[in-house]
């Protein structure tokens, strides 16, 4: 990788690249285990690090919550990696680190807990 990163997310993207989020860079990047590069894939709006991330069945990937800092947030964004940009989406009701993040085989996407909470929130994308 071209940034160091400690609690940052890999998401697999359905061309078989590695998405990598956070981890202390708002500087995504993107890993081709066919060809063993690196490449950048666009900055974040923010930095997170403890955060959830998950491709959507549509392709694109959700980042959401974690700290900026020591800051919980709720924040919200995702990637598209046709184009590699990022677009900030709708805040999650509640600020959450360390949430798990499902695709539903509906298309919409369920964030669950994170922070020792026992809720849950569901976007569509």
């Amino acid at each position: 990788m071209h940034y160091r990163r400690s609690e940052h997310t890999a998401s697999t993207l359905r061309d078989g690249r590695v998405l990598i989020t956070g981890g202390g860079s708002a500087v995504a990047e993107l890993y081709d285990p066919s060809t063993g590069t690196w490449s950048p894939a666009g900055s974040m709006h923010y930095s997170p690090t403890e955060h959830g991330s998950v491709t959507l069945k549509n392709g694109k990937v959700l980042v959401a919550g974690g700290f900026i800092g020591t800051t919980l947030v709720n924040n919200a964004e995702v990637f598209d990696p046709l184009t590699r940009n990022w677009t900030t989406v709708v805040s999650m009701n509640r600020s959450r680190f360390l949430p798990t993040a499902t695709t539903l085989k509906d298309g919409r996407t369920i964030v669950v807990g994170g922070n020792y909470e026992n809720t849950a929130e569901i976007f569509y994308y």
